[in-house]
């Protein structure tokens, strides 16, 4: 049974359910920084040898982390990096396992979501993966080679926890590309990519390392980042505690006159869109469920507006056709610069929505030019770490909402 914060003050709550990612955080990765810093290694020689990432995840908030894991692999925002083979099987395309049966070769890499929460089909899943010779990882007990389990029973804290280890593991596998020497077989020399991504893992020189003098740092880089995020968590729902609350505040009274979330983001940003309508409708706890819309979720209808107008229009034109006055629109941004994003609320304003924005860098356009009615800003550079403290002030935001 997931413990409940009951706390009559909002302002209390905010900090009562930072002060439980603080110490989740700081538990589950001080107890799993040296088995991910191995699974690292073992993954990049996955990825050397022709194998791919397979991700899984049946429930629409499991469904969100397996595309999220797969667009970070194949789309890296660090220069000189390269991309990785990584493809997201989810609930719409019919059974897990069937999907995977299909599609996984040996040498890949699975990785299932949510395998407490769908009925045993991941777990199936992932039996076909091992049998077959994949790799497989999972976050509750499914079967798997690898499995790492987050120290809590809170349903939105152990998706923030995960989110951060497979952040950390698409970072961390590149530092064996960069110590070609540590790949095992023949393609080693091929995946060697050394590049301007030293700070990912500063603990780590140039020359070449033997494999536990890296494993070793590349444990201390997760510990370090694990420091990191709690530290950006705690700036993003400190310094934005009253923005939080207010944000609240107005959603509910949206949701009180029969109104409805929307959300939007592009790449990882639309995932955790995808991630935030998912926890807005479902009914946890029981009977507060809230009508929410994914802006991000249709491909026929993003490709038709990004062919026709312009990617520009791919949420505005959703807003012109799903919105009306008195509605409310989430926009996720790691930059707060996306021309989509930027479009999206100035419609929202003329379709007289309230308007929440959550951002990083130091807030861009939309925190300077002040282009949605809340603005909450997590001040780093870093878009994985963005990404993980923007998780975390989502769920809190629907946590204010019950």
């Amino acid at each position: 049974m997931t413990e409940v914060v009951l706390v009559a003050d909002p302002g209390e709550l905010v900090h009562a359910l930072l002060e439980r990612r603080t110490d989740a955080n700081h538990e589950f990765f001080g107890r799993e920084s040296e088995r991910l810093a191995r699974l690292c290694h073992i993954t990049a020689e996955r990825f050397a040898r022709g194998g791919r990432l397979v991700a899984l995840g049946r429930t629409p908030a499991a469904r969100s982390d397996a595309r999220h894991v797969a667009v970070e692999f194949v789309h890296p925002v660090i220069v000189g990096k390269r991309a990785l083979p990584a493809i997201g099987l989810a609930g719409e395309g019919g059974d897990l396992t069937e999907q995977l049966a299909l599609l996984a070769r040996r040498e890949d890499i699975a990785i299932a979501f949510g395998c407490d929460e769908d009925g045993g089909e991941a777990a199936r899943a992932l039996a076909v993966a091992r049998a077959r010779g994949c790799l497989t990882i999972a976050f509750s007990p499914a079967g798997a080679e690898h499995e790492f389990t987050p120290p809590t029973d809170d349903p939105f804290i152990r998706q923030e926890l995960v989110e951060t280890f497979y952040h950390l593991l698409w970072e961390l596998v590149h530092v064996f590309f960069d110590h070609r020497g540590l790949l095992a077989g023949r393609d080693a020399r091929r995946v060697h990519d050394a590049g301007a991504s030293s700070f990912l893992y500063p603990f780590l020189a140039e020359q070449e390392h033997n494999l536990e003098s890296v494993v070793d740092d590349v444990g201390r880089s997760v510990l370090m980042k694990a420091e990191e995020i709690g530290a950006l968590r705690a700036q993003t729902l400190t310094e934005n505690r009253e923005t939080l609350i207010e944000a609240s505040a107005a959603l509910q009274a949206s949701f009180a006159s029969r109104g409805k979330l929307l959300a939007l983001g592009n790449g990882g940003s639309a995932t955790d869109a995808m991630d935030a309508v998912a926890d807005f409708r479902t009914a946890y706890p029981p009977s507060s469920g809230r009508p929410a819309i994914d802006l991000t979720e249709d491909p026929a209808i993003l490709t038709a507006i990004a062919n026709d107008i312009g990617p520009e229009a791919i949420f505005s034109r959703q807003l012109i056709a799903y919105a009306t006055a008195g509605d409310a629109l989430l926009a996720l941004s790691t930059s707060g610069n996306s021309r989509s994003v930027i479009e999206a609320l100035a419609q929202a304003r003329k379709s007289e929505l309230v308007t929440i924005a959550m951002v990083g860098y130091d807030g861009g356009a939309i925190a300077s030019e002040r282009l949605a009615d809340h603005v909450l800003i997590t001040r780093s550079e870093h878009i994985p770490r963005i990404q993980e403290a923007q998780a975390s002030a989502y769920h809190v935001l629907r946590e204010l909402v019950r």
